[in-house]
Protein backbone atom coordinates (compact mmCIF):
# COMPACT_ATOMS: atom_id res chain seq x y z
CA UNK A 1 0.00 0.00 0.00
CA UNK A 2 1.20 3.30 -0.98
CA UNK A 3 -0.14 7.04 -0.04
CA UNK A 4 -2.86 6.99 -2.70
CA UNK A 5 -4.30 3.40 -1.11
CA UNK A 6 -4.82 4.98 2.19
CA UNK A 7 -5.79 8.57 0.49
CA UNK A 8 -8.68 6.45 -1.50
CA UNK A 9 -9.32 4.18 1.90
CA UNK A 10 -9.88 7.36 3.92
CA UNK A 11 -12.46 8.69 0.83
CA UNK A 12 -14.37 5.32 0.86
CA UNK A 13 -14.29 5.55 4.80
CA UNK A 14 -15.76 9.03 4.65
CA UNK A 15 -18.38 8.22 1.89
CA UNK A 16 -18.83 4.97 0.77
CA UNK A 17 -21.09 5.87 -1.99
CA UNK A 18 -18.35 8.69 -3.34
CA UNK A 19 -17.80 7.15 -7.35
CA UNK A 20 -14.84 6.52 -8.78
CA UNK A 21 -15.56 9.78 -10.83
CA UNK A 22 -15.44 11.25 -7.43
CA UNK A 23 -12.44 10.07 -5.98
CA UNK A 24 -10.48 10.56 -9.25
CA UNK A 25 -11.06 13.98 -9.68
CA UNK A 26 -10.01 14.66 -6.21
CA UNK A 27 -6.81 12.59 -6.74
CA UNK A 28 -6.03 13.50 -10.27
CA UNK A 29 -6.15 10.38 -11.28
CA UNK A 30 -7.67 8.04 -14.10
CA UNK A 31 -11.25 6.84 -12.69
CA UNK A 32 -9.63 3.28 -14.39
CA UNK A 33 -6.79 3.29 -12.50
CA UNK A 34 -8.46 4.24 -9.30
CA UNK A 35 -10.80 1.07 -9.65
CA UNK A 36 -7.77 -0.87 -10.36
CA UNK A 37 -6.71 -0.19 -7.10
CA UNK A 38 -9.74 -0.46 -5.08
CA UNK A 39 -10.35 -3.76 -6.56
CA UNK A 40 -6.72 -4.91 -5.72
CA UNK A 41 -7.85 -3.35 -1.81
CA UNK A 42 -10.86 -5.27 -1.92
CA UNK A 43 -8.81 -8.91 -3.41
CA UNK A 44 -6.21 -7.75 -0.27
CA UNK A 45 -9.07 -7.59 2.02
CA UNK A 46 -7.94 -4.47 3.48
CA UNK A 47 -11.81 -3.77 1.92
CA UNK A 48 -13.78 -5.60 3.53
CA UNK A 49 -17.02 -4.75 2.65
CA UNK A 50 -19.23 -1.84 2.20
CA UNK A 51 -22.53 -0.69 4.68
CA UNK A 52 -24.80 1.45 5.15
CA UNK A 53 -24.75 3.43 8.50
CA UNK A 54 -28.66 3.91 9.89
CA UNK A 55 -29.98 6.21 12.37
CA UNK A 56 -31.08 3.84 15.45
CA UNK A 57 -33.35 6.30 17.15
CA UNK A 58 -35.10 6.23 13.76
CA UNK A 59 -36.19 2.84 13.95
CA UNK A 60 -36.99 2.85 17.86
CA UNK A 61 -33.70 1.51 18.68
CA UNK A 62 -32.33 4.43 21.07
CA UNK A 63 -31.09 1.82 23.96
CA UNK A 64 -27.34 1.00 23.64
CA UNK A 65 -25.68 -0.99 26.67
CA UNK A 66 -22.65 -2.73 27.12
CA UNK A 67 -22.78 -6.09 28.92
CA UNK A 68 -19.77 -7.63 30.64
CA UNK A 69 -20.08 -11.65 30.85
CA UNK A 70 -18.34 -14.18 33.05
CA UNK A 71 -18.54 -17.79 31.83
CA UNK A 72 -18.03 -21.33 33.13
CA UNK A 73 -14.30 -21.94 34.30
CA UNK A 74 -12.70 -24.08 31.20
CA UNK A 75 -15.37 -23.29 28.77
CA UNK A 76 -14.01 -22.00 25.63
CA UNK A 77 -15.52 -18.11 25.00
CA UNK A 78 -15.21 -18.70 21.30
CA UNK A 79 -18.33 -20.79 21.39
CA UNK A 80 -19.93 -18.01 23.83
CA UNK A 81 -18.87 -15.62 21.80
CA UNK A 82 -20.51 -17.11 18.36
CA UNK A 83 -23.42 -17.80 20.23
CA UNK A 84 -24.09 -13.91 21.92
CA UNK A 85 -22.88 -12.62 18.32
CA UNK A 86 -26.20 -14.92 16.61
CA UNK A 87 -28.45 -12.42 18.54
CA UNK A 88 -29.52 -9.77 16.63
CA UNK A 89 -29.29 -6.83 19.27
CA UNK A 90 -26.16 -7.98 19.62
CA UNK A 91 -23.31 -5.33 17.91
CA UNK A 92 -19.80 -6.64 18.89
CA UNK A 93 -18.51 -8.64 20.70
CA UNK A 94 -15.30 -8.87 22.06
CA UNK A 95 -13.24 -11.11 23.89
CA UNK A 96 -11.30 -9.47 27.49
CA UNK A 97 -8.79 -9.62 29.99
CA UNK A 98 -9.59 -9.79 33.49
CA UNK A 99 -12.43 -10.76 35.76
CA UNK A 100 -14.79 -11.17 32.76
CA UNK A 101 -14.51 -12.80 29.65
CA UNK A 102 -16.05 -11.11 27.09
CA UNK A 103 -17.73 -7.66 26.35
CA UNK A 104 -20.55 -7.10 24.73
CA UNK A 105 -22.53 -3.93 22.94
CA UNK A 106 -25.78 -4.39 22.16
CA UNK A 107 -28.56 -2.16 21.14
CA UNK A 108 -32.47 -2.56 22.09
CA UNK A 109 -35.56 -0.64 22.33
CA UNK A 110 -35.62 0.05 25.67
CA UNK A 111 -34.83 -1.27 29.07
CA UNK A 112 -37.78 -3.91 28.61
CA UNK A 113 -36.47 -5.01 25.24
CA UNK A 114 -32.79 -5.08 27.40
CA UNK A 115 -34.47 -7.17 30.40
CA UNK A 116 -35.89 -9.67 27.80
CA UNK A 117 -32.54 -10.14 26.12
CA UNK A 118 -30.64 -10.52 29.00
CA UNK A 119 -33.55 -12.84 30.86
CA UNK A 120 -34.18 -14.90 28.29
CA UNK A 121 -31.47 -14.79 25.34
CA UNK A 122 -28.09 -14.78 27.60
CA UNK A 123 -29.83 -16.91 29.88
CA UNK A 124 -30.13 -19.55 27.41
CA UNK A 125 -26.59 -20.06 26.79
CA UNK A 126 -25.38 -22.62 29.47
CA UNK A 127 -21.76 -21.19 29.39
CA UNK A 128 -22.39 -18.35 31.21
CA UNK A 129 -21.96 -17.42 34.75
CA UNK A 130 -23.10 -13.89 35.21
CA UNK A 131 -23.60 -10.51 33.42
CA UNK A 132 -22.97 -6.97 34.46
CA UNK A 133 -24.39 -4.11 32.44
CA UNK A 134 -23.90 -1.05 31.77
CA UNK A 135 -26.58 1.17 30.35
CA UNK A 136 -25.44 4.53 27.91
CA UNK A 137 -26.81 7.57 28.58
CA UNK A 138 -25.95 9.32 25.70
CA UNK A 139 -22.88 8.60 23.01
CA UNK A 140 -20.38 11.35 22.51
CA UNK A 141 -18.40 9.09 19.47
CA UNK A 142 -19.32 6.08 17.76
CA UNK A 143 -17.08 5.41 14.68
CA UNK A 144 -15.95 2.69 12.72
CA UNK A 145 -13.32 4.32 11.18
CA UNK A 146 -9.56 4.25 11.61
CA UNK A 147 -7.15 7.09 11.85
CA UNK A 148 -5.67 6.57 8.11
CA UNK A 149 -3.94 9.59 8.25
CA UNK A 150 -1.56 8.69 11.45
CA UNK A 151 -0.44 6.14 9.00
CA UNK A 152 3.57 6.11 7.51
CA UNK A 153 4.34 4.62 4.76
Amino acid sequence: MDKIDLKILDLLQENARISNAEISRRLDMAPSAVLERIRKLEAKDVISGYEVKINPKSLHYGLVAFIFVREIEGKGSRSTGEQLSNLPEVLEVHHVAGEDCLLVKVRTKDTDHLEKLLTKDFAAIDSLVSTRTTIVLSTIKESSKLPISTIDV
